[in-house]
């Protein structure tokens, strides 16, 4: 067994409600802590000389500066598998143009779609493994990436098993998401329901007979496919075994309590969302996961994520990374300014940075430092945990755990 510690302050986020509001009195804390793990699992946590003291043949890993301890972050909303940029689209975005003149310019996602569609599943590989890299380098230590540059057979089952390949070459966890449900292609001949159709019966067998995901996503907006499209798609793919999620509220209401009708593990997005989805989320199950860097991104209002935690919804916080509304990908900043906009306490962030999001991804053993859960651990070398958001993100952990092995 490896003991690490003394850590100034453990946060092992344990017995905290998983939903509705949460203040400083929720979060338990171990002054002089120590963490003690075996076989990539956590043993104990606890006083560092108390677990000495019981375990005294244990490996010790001293730390020798004042650090805080954390379970590592789990990002449940990303688009890290891509190819190229867009950096022209949020030149025009920040210029004031709109999405459509910017689409009709040649950007906007068909953009990545070209771009990705054109990359070697080698390279795509590559790019997933160095954002994860650089993921767990500001310790986000599980990682959920969407397909939904393909948007066809090849380009789509690239994705996925350019994601597969990746999560063997980094020690992050990557949890991978169909999206081929991202809008319409451009070069498909027929109706978004067609389209929606060929997915359930021609693309999705295929994943599952690969073993390339069990979740599918769906985006639900005036751009892309309907409430009245998407709900037979959903009820399909539930019904073929998938778990399910979807990109609601965005741009206009009203997708967030299709996603409660289908009992959709999250609802994403949600910056549109108005009082009776916020009613409806706050009265279910399905996670309420807010994209502070789409907000950041398109220079949109924030999700209203006060409101959701007073409905009593499970709110997690995604970085919505991808090349086109959410470039920055760094969780911790926009998760931290998030919070001094929508007021969230230090407890709300940090559980919506670990044990809520992995309620978003269906994960048990992650999120909280506690028995039998996986040793994903960063540590901050700070004293007091209140200054790791009070720098707003600036301040990064010195060291990361995967699994009980340190990877930074």
């Amino acid at each position: 067994m490896l003991l690490i510690g003394p850590f100034a302050q453990i946060l092992p986020l344990t017995d905290m409600p998983i939903r509705g509001p949460l203040q400083s009195k929720h979060l338990r804390i171990i002054e002089n802590g120590g963490i003690l793990v075996a076989a990539g699992r956590v043993v104990d946590v606890g006083p560092f000389q108390e677990l000495q003291a019981l375990h005294p043949d244990s490996e010790v890993q001293f730390i020798d500066t004042p650090c805080v301890l954390l379970p590592g972050f789990i990002d449940c909303h990303t688009h890290i598998c891509f190819a190229g940029h867009r950096s022209r689209d949020y030149a025009m975005r920040i210029e004031g143009q709109s999405y459509l003149d910017i689409a009709r310019a040649g950007g906007g996602i068909w953009d990545t779609v070209t771009q990705t569609r054109a990359a070697t599943e080698t390279t795509l590989v590559q790019e997933v493994v160095a954002r994860a890299q650089r993921h767990l380098q500001e310790g986000v230590t599980t990682i959920e990436v969407k397909s939904g540059y393909g948007l066809q057979a090849e380009g789509e089952l690239k994705m996925l098993r350019a994601i597969r390949t990746a999560n063997a070459q980094t020690p992050a966890t990557l949890v991978s998401t169909c999206l081929a449900a991202h809008l319409l292609p451009k070069d498909f001949a027929g109706t978004p329901s067609a389209y929606l159709q060929w997915i359930n019966t021609g693309l999705l067998p295929q994943i599952q007979q690969e073993g390339l995901s069990n979740r599918v996503d769906i985006f639900v907006e005036e751009t892309a496919f309907s409430a009245a499209e998407a709900l037979p798609f959903l009820q399909a793919a539930s019904i073929a075994g998938f778990e399910l999620t979807l990109h609601a509220d965005q741009f206009t209401a009203g997708s967030a309590q299709l996603a409660v009708a289908v009992h959709a593990r999250s609802a994403d997005h949600l910056e549109a969302s108005n009082d009776a989805a916020i009613q409806a989320l706050g009265q279910s199950d399905t996670v309420a996961v807010v994209l502070p860097g789409a907000s950041l991104g398109l220079g949109m209002p924030y999700a209203p994520a006060r409101r959701l935690l007073q409905a009593g919804a499970i709110l997690a916080i995604g970085s919505d990374w991808n090349p086109g509304s959410a470039p920055m990908g760094d969780l911790l900043v926009q998760a931290a300014v998030m919070s001094a906009a929508e007021k969230l306490s230090s407890a709300e962030v940090f559980a919506g940075l670990t044990i809520r999001a992995a309620q978003a991804l269906g994960l048990e053993n992650h999120g909280v430092l506690r028995y039998g859960h996986f040793a994903d651990l960063q540590a901050y070398p700070c004293a007091d945990y209140r200054d790791i958001l009070y720098y707003q993100g600036k301040m990064k952990p010195v060291k990361v755990w995967k699994e009980g092995v340190q990877v930074v």
